[in-house]
């Protein structure tokens, strides 16, 4: 059994994968930063966190991620501001990679998306610019780190039902993906040692989930 951080634990993914994770034998921790959402996380088979990601120093983090063996993140700011954009999605999450090397917690899969990094076409004036410089700022610093990392790149997100089928690499083509789904290549990735160091850009498809992992 492995005890598993999701950072941003009453998101949409976050709130599909803990029942998966649960269901698997894997002990769950949700961050949260709002007390309210504590029975919410805690009746979807977690145990509620509750700290602030945006404004916790790095001491703090290493104490939070200490005893996990893995770390997912699934936060994000949400857009709408810049400055926090950054403070969340790049700062936050940059903290909380020094702070599993710190805390030997050295799974650590990143949510991210289709083409982060890649975004090349963007300019400051884009209303997408921070988001994308905060995610790309953060992956790479992920990439370099000595953490045993995934990157997963879905398209855009849907509510739509999970159909445990994705396309893996699919290019070009920024078609969307389910959040089910999404959870669901999470859940696959995290014990899944051939996943380690891999970026994963993926749509909703035709192909198994466990299959696409293993022949991508």
């Amino acid at each position: 059994m492995s005890h598993i951080l999701i950072i941003g634990g009453h998101g949409k993914v976050a709130r599909l994968l803990i029942p998966l994770l649960t269901a698997a034998g894997h002990q769950v921790s949700a961050v949260i930063r709002n007390p309210a959402h504590a029975d919410d996380v805690a009746a979807d088979g977690a145990t509620p966190v509750v700290f602030d990601i945006e404004h916790a120093d790095l001491d703090t983090l290493i104490g939070k991620l200490a005893g996990h063996d893995a770390v997912v993140w699934s936060a994000g700011a949400g857009g709408g501001d810049a400055a926090r954009t950054y403070a969340v999605d790049r700062d936050a999450a940059i903290r909380s990679m020094d702070a599993a090397r710190r805390a030997h917690v050295r799974r650590y899969v990143m949510v991210s998306y289709i083409t982060s990094g890649r975004d090349q076409h963007l300019t400051p004036d884009d209303g997408f610019f921070p988001y994308a410089q905060a995610k790309a700022a953060a992956d790479g610093h992920l990439r370099d780190s000595t953490l045993d990392w995934t990157i997963l790149g879905p398209g855009r997100l849907t509510l739509d039902a999970p159909s445990g089928r994705i396309q893996l690499d699919p290019g070009s083509e920024h078609g969307a993906t389910s959040r089910g789904n999404v959870a669901q290549v999470i859940a696959a990735v995290l014990p899944d040692l051939a996943t380690y160091g891999r970026t994963l850009d993926f749509i909703d498809g035709d192909t198994p989930i466990a299959q696409a992992l293993s022949t991508g």
